[in-house]
């Protein structure tokens, strides 16, 4: 009798994690050892329960898809892990693979695949869904140009990367707000997440961190 898979269900939409739960007890061998709403709350259930897979959704709050994987790497944590996102972006699977997870499926194909994805990660494969294969097939070129990323880099979520890229503009927290049509305290929230995340230290570093680091934007 094979092994029973032990899966995670991590995503912040209560009736996604439902309906996600309810497609995967219904295959052979595999069971849902719990499903959490962010990567915080999947990180806790790690430490006090086994799981073999965590199935995870990128946009989350108080700790998104790849922070958690950040997170595992870093710490060794022996859980293969399945993205599920709806964003068709070449970056974000990169960045996505380049942090180790083993697997990637779109939402809207979920019902269809996560299985064949799950099994396919147990086997030591990576499991790619068809909608995201060209990205694959570009990863070689990916690699060669991009030889080394930024330690932290990766964390940046898209409202930070914008910001980020109107500091490289030399403009002010002000303008900078006005353009985005945000609050200048949320900017500034933004700057000090952007520095926590890169490990950067001082009231010019950020500027100096930019100069050095152009291809990055």
């Amino acid at each position: 009798m094979k092994k029973e898979i032990s899966i995670l269900i991590v995503d912040d939409h209560p009736i996604f994690r439902r309906g996600l739960h309810n497609i995967i007890e219904l295959e052979q061998n595999m069971h849902v050892v719990g499903d959490v709403a962010d990567g915080e709350a999947a990180i806790e259930f790690l430490k006090n329960h086994a799981a073999d897979v965590v199935i995870l959704d990128l946009d989350m709050p108080r700790m998104n898809g790849l922070e958690f994987a950040q997170v595992v790497k870093k710490n060794n944590i022996p859980v293969k892990i399945i993205i599920l996102t709806m964003h068709k972006e070449e970056q974000l699977f990169n960045r996505a693979m380049d942090l180790g997870i083993c697997g990637f499926v779109s939402k809207e194909n979920a019902a269809t695949e996560i299985a064949e994805g799950i099994r396919s990660v147990m086997n030591g494969k990576h499991y790619v869904c068809s909608m995201f294969s060209n990205f694959l097939l570009h990863r070689s070129s990916y690699s060669s140009a991009h030889p080394k990323q930024v330690n932290g880099f990766d964390l940046l979520t898209t409202a930070e990367r914008n910001v980020l890229k109107l500091i490289a503009e030399n403009m002010s927290s002000k303008k900078i707000a006005e353009k985005l049509s945000i609050s200048p305290k949320t900017v500034d929230n933004h700057r000090t997440n952007i520095c926590s995340k890169l490990n950067i230290h001082g009231s010019h570093a950020l500027l100096r961190f930019l100069l050095e680091n152009k291809s990055l934007l």
